[in-house]
């Protein structure tokens, strides 16, 4: 009786271990699972790596006095419009073409502005996971250009200047496409030398509102 039971059992053995044997082979093939490092620094931009825009600008121009005349500065209204290019996330590129025109008094001043601007977003979500849904993102940037200048009221001796810029603002992102945009802007136009005051140069403070489209 007990031959008989042992030789059942060792008959078993052969198929217990063919049964082992893909479940052996399944886990060595297994790939090892990736580890996500929770950041990419075009998470964003690859997909809406450029975008344009166009904004209203409120501008509060600056007084100014040569010792002999004294000038102040009137609130005008004007708009700009942008191309940009987002290497990555938190970085953008644009060229920037602004109406300015400023009135003081007696005369104005209008300038066709080009700019290239630079300007980095305090975008986190490809950073955080937990703030991947982020939708403001907060931004700085600088600019430099040139102002094709024409004066009403007065001559001047200059009449392309060179202009620098720095702003500040947030973005609201609507999803991926759209992007309402709220920024601040100072703009500081060289002298183009007026005849009526010496040594003046333009330069407003600019509150922004506009929007960008992505793609």
């Amino acid at each position: 009786m007990k031959a008989k039971f042992l030789f059942f059992i060792l008959s078993l053995a052969p198929m217990t271990a063919m049964a082992a044997i893909p479940y052996r082979v399944e886990q060595v093939n297994m790939p090892a699972p990736e580890v996500p490092t929770g950041y990419d620094s075009e998470a964003f931009a690859r997909v809406r790596r450029f975008y344009a825009g166009a904004s209203y600008n409120f501008s509060i121009w600056n007084n100014g006095n040569d010792g002999t005349l004294s000038v102040h500065g009137q609130n005008t209204s004007s708009f700009d419009a942008t191309i940009g290019v987002r290497p990555y996330d938190i970085f953008r590129i644009e060229a920037n073409y602004i109406y300015a025109n400023g009135k003081w008094g007696d005369f104005s001043m209008t300038g066709n502005t080009v700019m290239l601007n630079a300007l980095f977003d305090a975008r986190i979500d490809n950073i955080y996971r937990l703030f991947y849904h982020q939708r403001m993102v907060p931004y700085v940037g600088i600019g430099v250009g040139a102002s094709w200048n024409a004066a009403n009221g007065t001559e001047i001796a200059d009449k392309v200047s060179p202009v620098a810029a720095a702003m500040a603002g947030l973005g609201v992102e609507l999803g991926e496409r759209f992007t309402i945009d709220f920024g601040y802007r100072y703009l500081y136009i060289f002298s183009p030398k007026f005849s009526v005051i010496s040594g003046f140069a333009p330069a407003a403070h600019q509150f922004r509102a506009g929007i960008r489209v992505n793609f």
